[in-house]
C-alpha cells in the first residue's frame, strides 16, 4: 500500500513517511517511485525563498534517479530481494524529501523556515545521505540497464555521499537580522524599518496579503502547539507572529479587505449571535461558555483557564469588579458546572467544542513572549495615532488592522484599548465612507467583548454613535455589526439599563428585524433578548411594537435559529400580563401553537410551551378554552415530558394540570347546567 499525504494533513517539518507494506508488487513499488520522482522534480528551485542551493542539488539528483527508474520499468518482475529492499528504502526517503520540499515552499511558512535554517539544512543532508546509503547496496551488476545509466547512478551515489548541503550565507544573514529585531522588541526598542524591509525582501514577502498569510499560519501553528500540549516552541512562534503583525500594520500601506472573510470563516464580515447560552454561563474574561467554573475571593466566577492566565500575568485584582483579591485560591463552582453540563446535554451543545474554543481564547490572555508583547504595544500605539492623525486611507487601514488584531486575541484587545483606540474609532463610525464606517464599527465590536472596552465605549459616549450606525448605517453589514455590539455592551447590568433607557435603542433594533439581512435580523433579536434581562426594558419593547414584529418573523422566516431566538424573546415578553395581552391581540396564539407542532428543536418547543403556559396564567379561561379544544396538544405535551428538557418538562406538566383542571371544572359546570335544565323542565 502506497500512502499519499496532502500538505495540510500534518504539522510543518514533520515527515510521516510510510514504508511499503508487505506483499506489494515490484511494479507497484516502482510506479510509486516514478510518481514521487516526478513530483519532486516539479519543484522549481527559483520559487524557494530559502534553501535554494540545497533544494536545487536534491532535485538534480532525484531527476537523474528518475531516468534509472524509467529504464528498469520493463524488467522489474524478475528483480532480487536486495534490489527490492533498496527500492523500498528509496521510496521511503523520497516521501520525506517531498515533504521537506513542500515545507520549504509552504504558503505562510517563509519566516518560520528561515528561522529553522540550520535544522532544515541538516534534514537535507540526512535525507541525501540516506539516498547514498540505499544506492551503495544496490547491486547494479545484476540489473539490465545501459552502461551510461550505471555510470550516472554511481555518480549520484558518490555525490550524495559527499554532499555538504551547507547553509546559504544570505539565509544565515537574514536569520541573524530577525534575531536582532526580536531582541530589540524584547528590550523595548522599536527596530529600524529598513532592516525589517531587508528581511521581507529576502523572503519575497512583498504585499499585505502575503504578510497576513504568514501571520495566520503562525497563529494556527501556535494553536496546534497548545492543543498538543507542546509549548516549547510557542515563544519563538509568538515572537515571529508579533513581528509579522507589526510589519503588516506599520510597513504596508495597502491592505486586502477580502482576507478577513477567510479568517473569520463567515461572509459577509459579521458575527452571528445566539440567545441560547445564558449570560451567567459565560466567563467574564473570555465571554465563552465556561467549562470549569471557579470562584475567586470577591465572589465572582470565571473559567479556570482564563483566571489562571490572568493571575499568572501578575494581576491580583478581580477582572470584573476591580477589587483586590485577598487570596489566589480558586474554589470550584460545582453547582454551576453541573448546570452548564445539564444545559449542554439538554440543548445539544458540544461541551468539548466549547472547552476547545474557551482554551483557544484563554491562551491569548498573556503574550506568548516578551518580544510579542512589545511588538503589539508599539503597533497599537501606531494604529491609534493613525486613527487620530492619519489620512483617510490611513485611518481606514488602521481600523481594519484593529479589526483583524482583536478578532480572537485577548491580549491584543487589551493593548488596543489601553492605547486609546476607542475614542478615534467612535469618531470614524460617523464617516460618510461606507467601508471606513464598517471597519470602525467592526473594530469596536471586537473591543466590546472586553470589559474595559465596554467601559471605554460607554464612558466616551459611544452608545449614540453605535445607535446611529444601527439606524442609518451605510451598509447592511454595518447595521448588523452594530446590533452585535449592542448585545455585548448589554452583557453588563448597568449598561443594559442605560442602553434600554435610550429611546432609540429598541425601536432601531426592531426596525432592523423588519428590514435587515437574515444575519442582521438574528443579531437584532438576540440584542433585544439581552436587554430584556433588565425587567423595565420589557415594557419598553412592548410599547415599541415588538410583539407583532416578532410574530411576523415566526410566520415568515424559514431559518430555524432565527425562529428559536424570536420565540425566546416572545417567551420573555409573555411573562408579564401586558405581554400576554399583546400576544393575544396580535392573534399570536394560533401561531405559537403551529410553531410548537412544526419546530423541531428542543429549545424552540420549550419556548413555545413557556409562552403557552404564560398565556394561560395571565389571560386565564380565554386561552385555556382554546387550548382545551386542541385534541393534539395533550399528546404533544405528554411526549415533551419524556423527551424534552427538565425545564420543558416542568412547564409541560404545569400546563397539563391547568388544562385538566379547566376540563374538570367545565365538565362539572355542564353537568350542573344540565341538571338545572332538567329540573326546570
Amino acid at each position: 500500500m502506497i500512502t499519499h499525504f496532502e500538505r495540510n494533513d500534518r504539522q510543518i517539518l514533520k515527515f510521516p513517511a510510510v514504508r511499503p507494506c508487505e506483499g506489494i508488487s515490484p511494479a507497484t513499488l516502482l510506479e510509486s517511485l516514478i510518481t514521487l520522482s516526478r513530483d519532486i522534480c516539479n519543484f522549481q528551485p527559483r520559487f524557494f525563498p530559502t534553501q535554494r542551493k540545497n533544494a536545487r542539488e536534491t532535485i538534480r539528483q532525484i531527476s537523474i534517479l528518475s531516468i534509472f527508474f524509467e529504464e528498469i520499468r520493463d524488467n522489474i518482475s524478475n528483480i532480487s530481494d536486495s534490489i527490492f529492499l533498496c527500492l523500498s528504502e528509496l521510496q521511503f526517503t523520497f516521501q520525506k524529501i517531498q515533504f521537506l520540499l513542500a515545507d520549504c515552499t509552504r504558503e505562510g511558512a517563509k519566516l518560520l523556515i528561515l528561522m529553522k535554517t540550520h535544522f532544515v539544512a541538516t534534514q537535507f543532508r540526512s535525507l541525501i545521505r540516506s539516498v547514498a546509503t540505499a544506492l551503495d547496496v544496490l547491486p547494479l551488476h545484476s540489473i539490465e540497464v545501459s552502461l551510461e545509466i550505471k555510470e550516472l547512478i554511481e555518480m549520484v551515489s558518490n555525490q550524495a555521499r559527499k554532499a555538504r548541503m551547507e547553509i546559504d550565507p544570505e539565509d544565515d544573514n537574514a536569520m541573524k537580522r530577525v534575531i536582532l529585531v526580536l531582541n530589540q522588541f524584547e528590550n523595548k526598542f522599536e527596530p529600524d524599518p529598513f532592516m525589517i524591509r531587508k528581511i521581507l525582501a529576502h523572503l519575497c514577502i512583498m504585499s499585505w496579503a502575503e504578510c497576513h498569510g504568514e501571520s495566520r499560519f503562525l497563529d494556527e501553528s501556535i494553536r496546534v502547539k497548545y492543543l498538543d500540549c507542546d509549548e516549547r516552541e510557542v515563544p519563538l512562534l509568538s515572537s515571529l507572529l508579533g513581528l509579522l503583525n507589526y510589519c503588516r500594520g506599520v510597513l504596508f500601506e495597502d491592505y486586502d479587505d477580502g482576507e478577513i472573510d477567510q479568517s473569520e470563516g463567515r461572509s459577509p464580515h459579521l458575527e452571528v449571535l445566539t440567545s441560547l447560552n445564558p449570560e451567567d454561563f459565560r466567563c467574564p474574561i473570555s465571554l465563552e461558555l465556561m467549562t470549569d467554573p471557579v470562584t475567586v475571593s470577591t465572589g465572582q466566577t470565571y473559567d479556570r483557564a482564563s483566571i489562571q492566565k490572568w493571575l499568572k500575568s501578575g494581576n491580583f485584582v478581580c477582572p470584573k469588579t476591580g477589587g483586590k483579591l485577598t487570596s489566589t485560591e480558586l474554589v470550584p463552582n460545582t453547582s454551576l458546572r453541573k448546570l452548564i453540563e445539564q444545559f449542554c446535554a439538554e440543548y445539544g451543545v458540544s461541551l468539548s467544542k466549547s472547552r476547545k474554543k474557551s482554551q483557544d481564547t484563554s491562551r491569548t490572555i498573556l503574550p506568548g513572549s516578551p518580544s510579542y508583547a512589545t511588538a503589539i504595544k508599539f503597533l497599537s500605539e501606531y494604529l491609534t495615532l493613525s486613527l487620530g492623525y492619519g489620512t483617510d486611507h490611513q485611518k481606514n487601514k488602521a481600523a481594519y488592522e484593529i479589526r483583524v488584531l482583536a478578532k480572537s486575541n485577548l491580549f491584543n484587545r487589551a493593548c488596543l484599548i489601553e492605547s486609546g483606540s476607542v475614542p478615534p474609532l467612535l469618531e470614524l463610525v460617523d464617516s460618510s465612507d461606507p467601508t471606513m464606517q464598517e471597519n470602525a464599527i467592526a473594530a469596536l465590536l471586537k473591543l466590546a467583548k472586553q470589559p474595559r472596552g465596554q467601559k471605554s465605549i460607554i464612558q466616551n459616549g459611544g452608545l449614540n454613535a453605535i445607535l446611529a450606525v444601527l439606524k442609518h448605517g451605510k451598509k447592511p453589514e454595518s447595521r448588523q455589526i452594530a446590533a452585535a455590539t449592542i448585545f455585548y455592551l448589554s452583557s453588563v447590568h448597568e449598561n443594559r439599563k442605560r442602553i434600554g433607557e435610550n429611546s432609540k435603542t429598541i425601536p432601531s433594533l426592531l426596525e432592523l428585524i423588519k428590514e435587515g439581512t437574515p444575519c442582521g435580523k438574528k443579531n437584532a433579536v438576540v440584542a433585544i433578548f439581552a436587554l430584556l434581562l433588565h425587567h423595565r426594558n420589557r415594557q419598553r419593547a412592548l410599547e415599541s411594537g415588538a410583539v407583532p414584529i416578532l410574530l411576523h418573523v415566526l410566520e415568515s422566516s424559514n431559518r430555524v435559529e432565527l425562529k428559536n431566538d424570536a420565540l425566546a424573546v416572545v417567551a420573555e415578553l409573555a411573562d408579564s400580563n401586558d405581554g400576554s395581552i399583546e400576544i393575544l391581540q396580535a392573534s399570536g396564539l394560533p401561531l405559537i401553537l403551529r410553531s410548537f407542532y412544526s419546530i423541531e428543536t428542543r429549545a424552540g418547543k420549550e419556548y413555545c410551551v413557556s409562552i403557552l403556559h404564560s398565556l394561560c396564567l395571565n389571560c386565564g379561561a380565554e386561552v385555556v378554552s382554546v387550548l382545551s379544544k386542541d385534541t393534539s396538544l395533550m399528546t404533544a405535551l405528554y411526549a415533551l415530558l419524556t423527551e424534552g428538557t427538565s425545564h420543558a418538562g416542568r412547564k409541560a406538566r404545569s400546563l397539563i394540570k391547568i388544562l385538566h383542571k379547566f376540563c374538570e371544572t367545565h365538565s362539572s359546570q355542564r353537568i350542573k347546567e344540565a341538571q338545572c335544565s332538567v329540573g326546570v323542565w
